[in-house]
C-alpha cells in the first residue's frame, strides 16, 4: 500500500494501485488492514505534491468513484492551503481543468444525472478556486458562468447550483473560514456584479411555460438558489420588479410550490423599513388568495398533516415560518390597511391556530415563536401602568381597539396553549412509551425551553382577560372532575398551565382561583383509584402549589394543608412522587420560611417545631438522598433571620436521630475499633455526614452549634480511617486501594472534608475568630498530614478545594500556613498529575483552584515559600512550570483556570514590586507557550483567555515596564536582533516572527511581521488585537479548515450576556414571568 507514495510511480500503476487502497479501507473486514489503507492515505495526503497527481486520477477512465472522490479532496485540501504559493500558470491551469471537468459532465443531461454526486465534489473545488481567484485574477467568472449557463438546460442548472455555493461560502459561513478583509472583498464584488446573475434567474423564469413541462427541475435550482440569496442582495431587485408576482403565482404549481414558498419566507422575513411597506401588503393579500385555493381555511389541517407526504408536511412548516416572520415584521401594515387587509389578516392567524395543533414538535415550535410576540406586543400595547395616582393608557394610543379586535384570536389561542403546555422542569413523574406512569430518568432542555416559552404567552393572555383565561381552565378542570374529558394528559397540561400564570392574576382573583384549583384537585386525588391514576394526581397538586408562595403565605391554612400533603405524598412509594414531594417541600420552605418559624394564629407552637417534633414519621419511608433533601429543607427555613434567638436549640433538635445514631457508632468504636469494618456502619457514617453537608450548605452560620458538636469526633473518624487505610496498603499493597472496603473508607473521609469545605463556603466573618481556633487550625496538620504520606492513589481531591476554600474563608493565611499547605499539597499533586492529561481529573481542576485562592489572598507568600533564597526561588520557577502546564491542558476546564490564574497572577505582578524578577526570568518561558496554545487547534476553546494573556506581555513590552534585556547576552544571533541600541521590544518582535515562520512554513517572513506589527499596534483595541490575532490563525494550515467558531467565543457570550440582562429586565416589567421560585422579591413576607 505504501507504494502509493512513491511519486515515479507510473500513472497508471499509481491510479490502480490508489483504487486498491481505497477499496481495502471501504470494504474489508479486518480492522488491521483497515487501519494501515488509513494511515497510507492519510500520509498520501499530507504530502505536499499530492495533488500533481489528481488529474491523472480523474481523467483516467477506470478509476472508481471513489478514487476520485479522493483526488478531489486532496485538490481541495492544496487550493485551501497552498494556492498562494503555486506559481501564477499553474493556478490557471487547475483552474481551466477543474472548469473543463465540470463543463463536460453538466452539459449533458444524462451524464448529469448519472455523476450527481461527482459534479457536487467537483462544483465544491471549483467554488474553493473562486474564493482565491475572484475578483483579483479572474474578473470575468460572473460573466462566463452567467454565459455558459444559456448553452443547456443541465448546464444551467448545475451552474445555478454553484452560484448558490458561493453565494454560502461568502454570506454565510465566511466567519472564521476566511480574513475578514477577504471576506469584505468577496462580498462587495457579489453585490457589484449580481445584476448579471439575476438576469440568468429572470431568463430562466421567463420560460417556465414551457419548463415546467420539460423540466421542472431547472426551475427548482433557479428557485433553490435564489433564495440563497434573498437575504443579502440589493432590495430593488426584489421590490422593484415583478419577482414577488412570479414567485407567489407558482405556489399553483405543485412542483414549484416549495421551491416558491421557502424564497417568499425569505422576503417575508425581511426588515427593511417602511420604504416598500405597499409591496409587502401586496405579497401578503397575493399570497393569502393563492393559499385559500390550495388550503381552505376550513381545512383540519391537523388531521391532514397526519395523511399527507413528506413534501405537504413540510409546505405546512414553511407555512407556520410565512405567517410567523412575515406578522413579526409587518403585521401593523396589515392591521393599519383597508377591511380587505384586516380580513386577510385575520384568516392568516386562523391558519396559524390551526397549524398550531398539528402534532409535530417543529411545527408547534415555529407557531409558537410567532405566538409569543404577538401575546407580548398586543399585552404591552395595550397595558395600563400605574404613574402616581393616575392610570395612564401605555404605549399604544389604540391598544384598547387592537384588544378588542384580536379577543376572539386571543381566547382560542388560549385554549390551544392549555391544551398542548409543555411539561415544566419541575415534573419528575412522566407517562412513557408504553403508557405507565415512571419518574423521568433525564431533563429534556427542549421542552423545557418550550415551556418557557408557552408559559409567557399564557402569562401575556392572562393579562389581557384573565376572567376568559379563568374560565377556560376551570371547565377544563370540571371535565376533569366530572371525567367527560379525564385523561393524564389533559389533566396535565392543564395543571401545567395553571401553574405557569402564577403572579398573572390579581391577588384577589389569584385567591378566588386557586380556592378552587386546589380544593378540587385534593378531592380529585381522593377519588381517583389506581396508583398510577394518583401519582398524576399528586404530581399535578405539588407541581400547582409549589407555584403559588405568595398564595400559601397570604393563606396559612392552606399552607399547612398542603405541606402535610407533602408530607402524605413522601410516605408514597411510586417512583417519582416522593423526590417531587421533597422537591416541592424545599421550593416551599425557601418562599415561606418565616412562616414555619413564626406561631400562627391558633396554633400552639411554630410549624417547624411541630415538624422537627414528628420527623421521624415523616422520613420513615424516604431514601437516604430524599433524607438529605429533607433535612435541607428544614435548614432553610431554619435560617430565617428573624429565627435566630431559637435557632441553636432547634438545629440540634433537628439532628437528634442522626445523632443518636453518630453518638451509638462512635461508642461501639470507643469500646471497639472494630466496628468501624462494617460497611454497613461506614454506610451510615457517610448518609450522616451527607445530612449535614446539606444543612450547612442551606443554614450557614447558624449551623456553627451542629459542628462543633461533631467535630472533634469527626476528625477523629477522619484519621482513624486514614490510618486504616494506610495499613492495608502497607500489608496487602496498592492493589487494596481498589477494593470495596477501601471505597467506603474514603467515601466517609471526603464526606468529612465536603462537609468542612460547604461550612466555610458561607462569607460570614462574624464567626471567624473562633472558625479558626477551634476548627480550622486543629484540622490542618492531620489532614494536610495524612494527604501527604498517603499513596496518590488514596489521596482525596476535595483535600485541596477544602484548602482552597479555607483560605478564602480566612482572606488569607499566616505565611506559615501558606508555607505547611504549599509544601503538603504542591509537590506530591505535582507528581500525580504532570505525567499525563488524564489520570486524576479532580485533583488537576482543584489544584489549580487552590493556586488562584493563593495568589488571591497570599500573593507574596509565592515568592516566599522557603527562608532560602535559592530554594523560594525554585518552588516558585515550579509554580509557573505547573501554570503553564494548566493552560496546555486538552480537558477546557482545567486550561480555562490554568490561564484565567496566569492572568490574575499577572496582574498581580505588575502592581508588586516583583515586576522585573518576574518578567526577566518567566517571560520568554509564558511567551513561547502561549504562542504554541494559541496555533494549537486542540485548544480553541480557550482563544479568549490566551488573546489576553499575550496582549498583556506585549503591552509589558510595548510600555518599557521591564529594562531588565529579555534576550541572552551570550548568543550573537540574539543580541544583533534587539535592535541598535539593544531594546526589549525589538527583540521580542524578531523572536515572535522568528517561532511564527518557523512553526508555520506556508507562512512568508513578510507575512509573519504584518501580523506582529498589527498585534503591537493594536495593543490599545482589544477588539482590534483579536481580529488580527483571528485573521492570523485562519491564514495557517490548522486553522484554515475546522470549526473556528470559539475565536468567536467571547465575543457570544457577551452578547449573549447582553440579551440575559435585557431579558431580565423584560421579565421583571411583567407580573407572573419571573418564576416565583427565581423572584427574589417573593422572598419577603407578605
Amino acid at each position: 500500500m505504501e507504494k502509493i507514495l512513491d511519486f515515479s510511480l507510473p500513472d497508471k500503476e499509481f491510479v490502480a494501485l490508489l483504487d486498491q487502497v481505497i477499496q481495502v479501507l471501504n470494504t474489508s473486514q479486518i480492522a488491521d488492514e483497515q487501519k494501515a489503507a488509513q494511515v497510507v492515505l492519510t500520509q498520501f495526503l499530507e504530502t505536499p505534491e499530492a495533488w500533481t497527481r489528481c488529474d491523472k486520477i480523474l481523467d483516467d477512465p477506470g478509476a472508481s468513484s471513489f478514487a476520485k472522490f479522493f483526488g478531489l479532496q486532496v485538490l481541495g485540501e492544496m487550493v485551501k492551503y497552498r494556492w498562494k504559493a503555486l506559481p501564477r500558470d499553474t493556478c490557471e491551469s487547475i483552474r481551466d481543468f477543474i472548469v473543463g471537468k465540470v463543463i463536460s459532465i453538466s452539459s449533458d443531461e444524462a451524464t448529469l444525472h448519472k455523476e450527481q454526486v461527482y459534479v457536487q465534489k467537483l462544483n465544491v473545488v471549483l467554488v474553493q478556486i473562486v474564493k482565491q481567484e475572484w475578483p483579483n485574477n479572474w474578473r470575468t467568472f460572473t460573466a462566463e458562468i452567467v454565459g455558459a449557463s444559456r448553452s443547456s438546460t443541465s448546464q444551467c442548472e448545475n451552474n445555478l447550483r454553484i452560484l448558490a455555493l458561493l453565494s454560502e461560502e461568502v454570506f454565510q459561513f465566511s466567519s472564521g473560514q476566511m480574513t475578514q478583509e477577504k471576506t469584505i472583498h468577496l462580498k462587495n464584488q457579489f453585490n457589484d456584479e449580481f445584476s448579471q446573475v439575476f438576469e440568468l434567474c429572470q431568463f430562466v423564469f421567463s420560460q417556465s411555460a414551457s419548463l415546467s413541462e420539460s423540466k421542472p427541475s431547472l426551475l427548482v435550482s433557479t428557485l433553490q438558489t435564489l433564495e440563497k440569496f434573498l437575504v443579502w442582495i440589493p432590495l430593488g431587485y426584489i421590490f422593484e420588479t415583478e419577482l414577488i408576482e412570479t414567485l407567489t403565482s407558482y405556489l399553483s404549481v405543485a412542483a414549484l410550490r416549495n421551491a416558491s414558498l421557502k424564497c417568499i419566507v425569505e422576503i417575508g422575513s425581511l426588515a427593511v423599513g417602511g420604504l416598500y411597506d405597499n409591496r409587502f401588503s401586496t405579497l401578503y393579500m397575493l399570497f393569502i388568495s393563492q393559499l385559500s385555493n390550495i388550503v381552505p381555511v376550513t381545512t383540519d389541517i391537523a388531521s391532514a398533516y397526519e395523511e399527507a407526504d413528506d413534501d405537504s408536511q413540510a409546505f405546512v412548516m414553511d407555512l407556520a415560518l410565512f405567517f410567523n416572520g412575515f406578522f413579526k415584521g409587518h403585521l401593523q401594515i396589515l392591521e393599519s390597511g383597508d377591511a380587505d387587509h384586516i380580513a386577510g389578516m385575520k384568516t392568516g392567524m386562523e391558519y396559524m391556530l390551526k397549524i398550531s395543533t398539528v402534532n409535530d414538535v417543529e411545527v408547534f415550535k415555529a407557531c409558537v415563536e410567532w405566538w409569543h410576540n404577538f401575546s407580548n406586543d398586543l399585552y404591552y400595547s395595550t397595558r395600563v401602568v400605574q404613574t402616581g395616582l393616575q392610570l395612564v393608557s401605555a404605549v399604544h394610543s389604540q391598544g384598547a381597539s387592537r384588544k378588542e379586535l384580536f379577543a376572539p384570536i386571543c381566547s382560542d389561542l388560549r385554549r390551544v396553549m392549555i391544551s398542548r403546555m409543555a411539561k415544566p422542569e419541575e415534573v419528575l413523574i412522566v407517562e412513557d412509551e408504553n403508557g405507565e406512569i415512571v419518574r423521568e430518568t433525564s431533563k429534556d432542555t427542549d421542552t423545557i425551553a418550550l415551556y418557557r416559552t408557552m408559559k409567557e404567552i399564557l402569562v401575556y393572555l392572562t393579562h389581557l382577560d384573565s376572567e376568559d383565561t379563568d374560565r377556560i381552565m376551570l371547565k377544563k378542570l370540571a371535565s376533569q372532575m366530572d371525567r367527560t374529558e379525564w385523561s393524564w394528559h389533559n389533566l396535565n397540561t392543564l395543571c401545567w398551565a395553571v401553574g405557569s400564570i402564577s403572579g398573572a392574576m390579581t391577588e384577589a382573583q389569584e385567591k378566588k382561583f386557586l380556592v378552587i384549583v386546589i380544593k378540587e384537585l385534593l378531592q380529585l386525588c381522593e377519588i381517583v383509584r389506581g396508583k398510577d391514576n394518583k401519582a398524576v394526581v399528586a404530581s399535578n397538586i405539588m407541581y400547582v402549589v409549589g407555584q403559588y408562595p405568595r398564595f400559601l403565605r397570604a393563606h396559612w391554612k392552606f399552607l399547612k394543608t398542603v405541606v402535610n400533603k407533602q408530607f402524605e405524598f413522601m410516605l408514597e412509594t411510586h417512583p417519582g412522587v416522593q423526590d417531587m414531594a421533597c422537591d416541592t417541600f424545599m421550593k416551599i420552605a425557601q418562599k415561606c420560611r418565616q412562616k414555619f418559624v413564626t406561631l400562627q394564629q391558633g396554633e400552639n407552637t411554630p410549624f417547624i417545631d411541630e415538624i422537627i417534633l414528628g420527623l421521624p414519621r415523616i422520613i420513615e419511608k424516604l431514601e437516604p438522598h430524599q433524607i438529605h433533601s429533607f433535612y435541607e429543607s428544614c435548614g432553610c427555613i431554619l435560617a430565617e433571620p428573624t429565627n435566630r434567638d431559637k435557632c441553636n436549640q432547634q438545629v440540634l433538635k433537628l439532628f437528634k436521630l442522626p445523632n443518636e445514631t453518630w453518638q451509638d457508632i462512635i461508642y461501639k468504636a470507643n469500646v471497639g475499633p472494630e466496628v468501624f469494618q462494617d460497611r454497613e456502619v461506614r454506610k451510615k457514617l457517610v448518609n450522616i455526614l451527607k445530612t449535614n453537608t446539606r444543612v450547612a450548605k442551606s443554614l450557614g452560620v447558624p449551623y456553627c452549634v451542629q459542628l462543633k458538636w461533631m467535630f472533634p469526633e469527626m476528625l477523629n473518624v477522619y484519621v482513624t480511617f486514614s490510618k486504616a487505610l494506610s495499613g492495608m496498603v502497607k500489608t496487602m499493597g496498592a492493589v487494596m486501594t481498589r477494593s470495596a472496603d477501601a471505597r467506603s473508607m474514603r467515601a466517609v473521609k471526603k464526606e468529612v472534608l465536603r462537609l468542612l469545605e460547604a461550612f466555610y463556603a458561607h462569607d460570614d466573618q462574624s464567626y471567624k475568630e473562633v472558625t479558626v481556633q477551634t476548627l480550622i487550625e486543629p484540622m490542618t496538620e492531620p489532614i494536610l498530614g495524612d494527604y501527604y504520606n498517603s499513596l496518590p492513589e488514596t489521596r482525596d481531591a476535595e483535600v485541596l478545594s477544602l484548602f482552597a476554600q479555607v483560605i478564602k474563608f480566612s482572606k488569607g493565611l499566616p505565611v506559615g500556613a501558606v508555607r505547611l499547605i504549599f509544601k503538603s499539597l504542591f509537590a506530591c499533586t505535582l507528581e500525580m498529575i504532570k505525567t499525563n492529561f488524564e489520570d486524576f481529573p479532580e485533583a488537576r481542576l482543584n489544584f489549580f483552584k487552590l493556586l488562584r485562592a493563593i495568589n488571591q489572598y497570599n500573593f507574596n507568600e509565592f515568592f516566599n515559600l522557603d527562608d532560602n533564597p535559592a530554594a523560594a526561588e525554585a518552588e516558585f520557577k515550579l509554580i509557573i512550570n505547573a501554570i503553564v502546564w494548566a493552560f496546555k491542558h486538552t480537558e477546557r476546564n482545567v486550561a480555562e483556570t490554568g490561564l484565567m490564574l496566569l492572568i490574575e497572577l499577572l496582574e498581580n505582578v505588575d502592581k508588586s514590586a516583583f515586576v522585573t524578577y518576574f518578567y526577566t526570568i518567566c517571560f520568554r518561558l509564558v511567551l513561547n507557550d502561549i504562542l504554541s496554545v494559541l496555533t494549537d487547534t486542540l485548544h480553541r476553546p480557550g482563544f479568549k483567555y490566551q488573546a489576553q494573556v499575550l496582549m498583556h506581555l506585549l503591552s509589558v513590552v510595548a510600555a518599557g515596564r521591564v529594562t531588565e534585556p529579555m534576550w541572552n547576552p551570550d548568543n550573537p544571533e540574539e543580541v544583533a536582533n534587539s535592535g541598535n541600541p539593544p531594546n526589549n521590544r525589538q527583540f521580542v518582535v524578531y523572536h515572535m516572527e522568528t517561532l511564527l515562520t518557523t512553526a508555520f512554513p506556508n507562512l512568508t517572513r513578510t507575512q509573519v511581521h504584518a501580523v506582529v506589527r498589527n498585534m503591537f499596534e493594536s495593543l490599545g483595541n482589544t477588539k482590534i488585537f483579536k481580529g488580527h490575532l483571528r485573521d492570523f490563525l485562519i491564514q495557517t494550515k490548522e486553522f484554515g479548515s475546522g470549526d473556528n467558531t470559539d475565536l468567536f467565543e467571547e465575543e457570544r457570550r457577551a452578547e449573549l450576556e447582553k440579551k440575559q440582562q435585557e431579558e431580565q429586565e423584560r421579565l421583571k416589567s411583567t407580573p407572573g414571568l419571573v418564576a416565583p421560585l427565581a423572584n427574589d422579591e417573593n422572598m419577603a413576607e407578605s
